[in-house]
């Protein structure tokens, strides 16, 4: 059975990575009254969340200003378990954008549809796993939420550059582009 985390007053969030790119392990970091849990993600749902978060913060009054703190990861970068879904909700009495993560599940998962972004939900969250995963609610502010899109969006453009014909990531060394029958410029420094 995987521990599970309850956060009602987030001192810090953010995302980071370690590796090179295209090497890259994505992480969602949260600190709270000396507690520090780091969990995996996926660069899809780290772009994706920060695309959600953005539409419920369109939706709410504005933000005073994002907090500066919400950077880099700190050591060590242990992840607790990989997440699999994750839900987003607004608590109008605390005025906290809640995120619900969810541990992979170990039976087989069938990918989700194309036109949803894997692994994250706009629903309000459940209240219950049906196994033994790990559940995270992380209930942050909107300067929070701000800092964590801004972060989010910088991260997933530090990526490896994209092949301006088929849109596959191009690796240092170039990659093998179908639409030009396997051969593609390399990726400029």
């Amino acid at each position: 059975m995987s521990a599970s985390f309850e956060f009602s007053d987030v001192e810090r969030i953010t995302v980071g990575t370690v590796g090179e790119p295209g090497q890259r392990t994505f992480y969602l970091q949260i600190r709270q009254a000396g507690q520090l849990v780091t969990l995996k993600l996926e660069k899809q749902q780290v772009a994706a969340l920060a695309q959600l978060l953005a539409e419920m913060l369109s939706d709410l009054p504005a933000a005073e200003s994002p907090a500066s703190d919400a950077a880099d990861l700190e050591e060590p970068v242990l992840a607790e378990w990989p997440v699999g879904d994750m839900q987003l909700s607004y608590d109008t009495t605390l005025d906290r954008i809640v995120i619900v993560a969810e541990e992979v599940s170990a039976a087989v998962e069938e990918p989700p549809p194309p036109e949803e972004p894997p692994g994250l939900e706009g629903d309000e969250p459940g209240d219950e796993l049906s196994g033994d995963e790990g559940i995270a609610r992380i209930a942050i502010t909107r300067d929070q939420a701000a800092s964590l899109i801004i972060r989010s969006a910088q991260l997933v453009a530090a990526g490896r550059p994209m092949c301006p014909l088929c849109g596959n990531p191009i690796d240092p060394t170039g990659h093998a582009c179908p639409r030009t029958n396997g051969h593609a410029p390399r990726a400029s420094s």
